[in-house]
């Protein structure tokens, strides 16, 4: 029997979306770069965002993808052992 599993960003509120993470990622770089037009603050705040962008729209989707793919037997055998 083949489970279901829900997409990883339909269990994701709104302002956990790609398209909000990406904007905001945009924003704040820009808004950096508009405020105080310094190179050397805005360059550690893109590179910090675009580590943010890589943990949260590439790795972790792709963590959640492989867990449901294939799922750690040791868990399910915890979880039977916890139920009466």
């Amino acid at each position: 029997m083949t489970e279901s599993h829900p997409a990883f960003w339909s269990l994701k509120p709104w302002w956990c979306q790609p398209w909000s993470i990406l904007l905001t990622g945009a924003l704040v770089i820009a808004g950096s770069w508009w405020v105080l037009k310094l190179w050397w603050i805005t360059a550690p705040v893109a590179l910090a965002v675009l580590l943010w962008w890589a943990l949260f729209l590439v790795l972790v989707p792709s963590a959640y993808r492989s867990a449901q793919a294939n799922p750690d037997p040791s868990e399910s055998n915890r979880l039977d052992e916890k139920q009466p």
